[in-house]
């Protein structure tokens, strides 16, 4: 693998058949956080409203341990046309050696049609610790207490 420029891990890319001549992911900017993931589709794909495609990317991540993938959406997709991804953040976990996909909802009122090379989510690269879980007697208190969904207020 040849060496980039970045600050974050270096993260290998293996291209299959159908994703050949598209872009690899990319940042659209310096400070960008999300890399764009582009769609691999041989023949464009409706997706009507609120309706939902598993859309392949061609790619497969080889991730180092440690870290993980993120799959989220794209800010302009979502504006625009009411299309996001579904379980948003995916998670591409580091011992995952399959095709990454992106599962598109169309929440807009008219169908969407995602066509070859098409910019479908962004990819975030964060660290992905794996905790130790161990059973306790109880919790520590905190200001908060066991209040949820809601209970700091609206904004």
């Amino acid at each position: 693998m040849s060496e980039l420029p970045g600050t974050g891990p270096h993260i290998g890319v293996h291209r299959l058949p159908h994703a050949e001549g598209l872009d690899l992911p990319a940042y659209a900017s310096a400070g960008a956080a999300g890399a764009d993931l582009r769609a691999a589709v041989e023949v464009d794909v409706t997706i009507p409203p609120l309706g939902r495609a598993l859309v392949p990317s061609g790619l497969v991540f080889d991730i180092p341990e440690g870290f993980e993938i993120q799959v989220r959406p794209r800010s302009g997709l979502a504006a625009r046309h009411g299309v996001t991804v579904l379980n948003t953040p995916g998670t591409i976990d580091s011992d995952y050696r399959g095709e990454v996909m992106a599962i598109l909802v169309n929440l807009g009122s008219e169908p969407f049609v995602v066509t070859r090379g098409e910019r479908i989510a962004q990819l975030v690269v964060a660290t992905a610790p794996q905790a130790r879980f161990a059973e306790v007697d109880g919790v520590g208190e905190t200001a908060r207490g066991a209040g949820g969904f809601g209970s700091t207020g609206r904004a």
